[in-house]
Order: C-alpha cells, then structure tokens, then sequence
C-alpha cells in the first residue's frame, strides 16, 4: 500500500490554475510537517512549499504569491493550489514530509505549463 498518493496534474496554458492533492496515511499525515517538491527533466527536485502540523506555511521564492499549501486533517491530505502557472513550474510534483528520513516517494503527479 502506498503511503503517498499525488494527482490533479495535467496540461494548462500559462495563466492557468491547477489543484494537487496528496493522500497521505493517517499516521504520516498527523505526526509530521508536509512538503510538496517537483522535479523537472534534467534537474534535481526541489522543494516548492511546506506546511507544518499546525498549519504554518512557506514557500520557495519562485512560487510566492502564485501557490498555496493547505491540509484538511480529516482527510489526511494535503492540496498545493497552484494560480499564475509559467512553462518554468512544468515538472513532476510529489509530496512527503518536510524532513530527512524521507517516506518512498510516490508516483508524483505530472504538471505541464504549454506557452
């Protein structure tokens, strides 16, 4: 059983909006401060936005203003609201939690930005 589960990628012009969501298991959810990453062809991942237990957040410059992380405890899922979408943001998105050791990482969810 995966522990992660990502989706709501997919094909958006830019200026275009797009909603993630990731399931987590009940235990990773609850003990832990959540990240969503991405990883563009070619390059390392990197981490895009975090969200702690309590729900304080922050975000990678390059995606300020533009993304917002939530979670909704009660479904163990944590959403990465993503507005003002650019070519550049085209990458894989994953989530996990925000610190080393990390859980397997799930299949990711793709998101493509066409110019």
């Amino acid at each position: 059983q995966r522990q992660l589960v990502e989706s709501g990628g997919g094909l958006v012009q830019a200026g275009g909006s797009l909603r993630l969501s990731c399931v987590a298991s009940r235990i990773i959810f609850r003990l832990n401060a959540m990240g969503w990453y991405r990883q563009a062809p070619g390059k390392q991942r990197e981490l895009v936005a975090q969200i702690t237990t309590f729900g304080l957040t922050n975000y990678a410059d390059f995606v300020k203003g533009r993304f917002t992380i939530s979670r909704d405890n009660a479904k163990n899922t944590v959403y990465l609201q993503m507005n003002s979408l650019e070519p550049e943001d085209t990458a894989v998105y994953y989530c996990n939690r925000l610190t080393s050791p990390y859980f397997d990482w799930g299949q990711g969810t793709q998101v493509t930005v066409s110019s």
